[in-house]
């Protein structure tokens, strides 16, 4: 098992956030992610972006530490988020993937994150969550079966935002689902209700878990 944490943009890390890292992660910072990382006391491997939000404390850090650095310009057709999973799915042996936040107030920046998480690219992952703010996302890809970190009585909602999810099968809640088809333009899933151990799969398409 092998874990890759990548930590973006978007203001200070929740202390959630930061317990969720696991001691032998391999560490990716997306662009100003790195100034975050480090005030959360992390040690990041590798800068990836186009660092054009970044520091200057941040950039002489990478530099100090030897950080491998991809930098890419400022003008491309992909965000440094993106770019940031693509370098996170090369990893070797990954297996779980872990992307963490500030709650910022981009609305299209969030959305964009949570699209890049389900990129067929990160597919072959065991595990691709996200923790934005205080908000946690898991995002199930064709062909996993995920066990959701969830107690009884926590609140989640399921919801095919990628497109239409296929399959999608829901147990351990208080509203389950067996063999079904989520759209991307309904809110079937949303407001559920963990009862026990809570687990989700899907054959066809991506579906995201948002636990609030």
């Amino acid at each position: 098992m092998s874990h890759v944490v990548v930590v973006i943009g978007g203001g200070e890390l929740a202390a959630r956030a930061v317990d969720a890292v696991p001691r032998d992660a391999v560490i990716i910072a997306a662009d100003s992610g790195l100034d975050h990382a480090v005030t959360a006391g992390m040690r990041p491997d590798s800068l990836v972006g186009d660092l054009d939000s970044i520091s200057a404390g941040g950039r002489m850090w990478a530099y100090a530490h030897g950080l491998d650095i991809d930098e890419h310009p400022v003008e491309k057709d992909a965000t440094d988020t993106e770019l940031a999973l693509e370098a996170a799915a090369a990893v070797p042996d990954a297996t779980h993937l872990l992307v963490l936040g500030g709650a910022g107030d981009r609305v299209d920046h969030l959305l964009g994150t949570l699209l890049a998480l389900g990129n067929a690219r990160l597919a072959h992952l065991q595990r691709v969550r996200a923790i934005i703010g205080s908000t946690q996302f898991v995002v199930v890809h064709a062909g996993h079966r995920v066990t959701l970190p969830l107690e009884p009585d926590d609140l989640f909602s399921v919801l095919a935002l990628h497109g239409p999810a296929d399959g999608v099968t829901l147990t351990g809640a208080k509203w389950e689902l067996n063999d079904a088809h989520l759209d991307g333009t309904e809110s079937l899933g949303v407001s559920n209700i963990a009862k026990e151990r809570t687990v989700i799969d899907v054959t066809t398409g991506v579906v995201t878990v948002v636990i609030p």
